[in-house]
Parts: structure tokens; C-alpha cells; sequence
């Protein structure tokens, strides 16, 4: 059985849960709870990832996995699931647009740190306004590619997308970003449907 340290409210660790629902393997996977944070690192997590972040994973024979990508693509691997072309324009297409989530992810967290963990009085106007800029850019490319993206025939592309949409809606309800980007809401309104997308939505409050 993979053990895997997590934390509900990340989105990188509901990527790897995503995977993991729709593998059909969560019932193979122990999870352990963490309290991972850029200030104060969680030290149990050290045994995994010398990082103290999560998503982080050991396998049953002993191997270590880190970050969210490669667990992901482990468990694909192991479960002949597809969600990673191997080969092409689909493998590279794939990857491009799991990159876009994860660095839409990466901007929404640091934007989320400057504001809920810096103290009020070394927060960074400029920085936050600098990462913020960048998810409105990813937003405006996901907007771009929206009527290609798959709903049933979908890989890593589309679940770390629609990941770093749901983080949004968690986290940043007050952009709106649906009012601005049609065509991206009508794709995660059906993605989200998905039931591992239900069995994973972070929780409320």
C-alpha cells in the first residue's frame, strides 16, 4: 500500500487524489495527514521529501515520490490509466497544460502566503500584484484552449486544470473569473461533474 502525506485543502494533493479515483486505487493508498507550511515545516514529512511538502508518497516497497507530478504519472504507470500519452503531439500537449495548471497553482498559492501568512505589516503590494497578473495570463490561455480540452477521452492536461480552477472557487471566489472566460467555465462545468471531481472538492468553510 503507497502511503502519501496530504492535506485536504491542497490542490496538488487533490490532483493526486483525482488520478488515484479514477485509477479505481484510493482504497490502496494510506493517507497521513499533514501540516505542511512554508514557515513552519511539518518535520514527519522529512522521512519522504526533504522538502517537507505535500503531495509526498512511499511506495510498498520503499520508493519516494514527490511532487504531485511524479506521484501522478507512478500511479498512471502502475494502473495503465493513459492519462499520460507516451508518445507525440498528445504526450507534449499533455504536459504543456499540466504545466500551465501547476504554475496557475504555484501563483494562487504565493498569492495566498503574501496575504494569509506574511504578517500585514511585510506584505509586498507589488509582489502580490506580480502573481496575480500571472493567473489572470493563465486564465486568458486555459480560455484559449477551453474547446479542445476533453471531458471523457481526458489526461494530466485537463485534471491539473480543472485543479487549479476548483483552487480558484476555494480560495479566490472573488475574481469571478467565469464572467471573463466563457468558454473555460463551460468546460469545468462539465469536468467538475466527474465524480472523482465530487469525492475530492476540498472542504467547505
Amino acid at each position: 500500500m503507497m502511503q502519501l502525506y496530504y492535506a485536504a485543502t491542497s490542490p496538488y494533493v487533490r490532483k493526486v487524489m483525482i488520478v488515484a479515483h479514477h485509477l479505481g486505487v484510493v482504497d490502496k493508498i494510506e493517507k497521513l495527514t499533514a501540516a505542511a507550511s512554508p514557515v513552519t515545516r511539518d518535520r514527519n514529512i522529512l522521512s519522504f521529501n526533504p522538502l517537507t511538502k505535500v503531495p509526498s508518497a512511499k511506495t510498498d516497497d520503499g520508493l519516494m515520490l514527490f511532487d504531485s507530478r511524479v506521484i501522478c504519472e507512478y500511479l498512471d504507470s502502475q494502473g495503465n490509466g493513459g492519462l499520460f500519452p507516451t508518445a507525440g503531439r498528445a504526450r507534449w500537449i499533455a504536459l504543456m497544460q499540466q504545466a500551465l495548471g501547476d504554475g496557475l497553482l504555484d501563483a494562487a498559492l504565493l498569492v495566498r502566503y503574501e496575504r494569509a501568512v506574511r504578517p500585514e505589516q511585510f506584505r509586498w503590494q507589488e509582489w502580490d500584484a506580480g502573481q496575480f497578473s500571472k493567473i489572470i495570463d493563465c486564465l486568458n490561455e486555459i480560455e484559449t484552449q477551453a474547446p479542445t480540452l476533453e471531458v471523457k477521452r481526458f489526461t494530466i492536461g485537463e485534471i491539473t486544470l480543472a485543479c487549479a480552477l476548483g483552487y480558484l472557487d476555494f480560495r479566490f471566489p472573488e475574481i469571478g473569473w467565469r464572467d471573463t472566460h466563457p468558454n473555460a467555465a463551460k468546460w469545468f462545468a462539465e469536468f467538475a461533474k466527474m465524480p472523482a471531481m465530487i469525492a475530492t472538492e476540498p472542504p467547505k468553510g
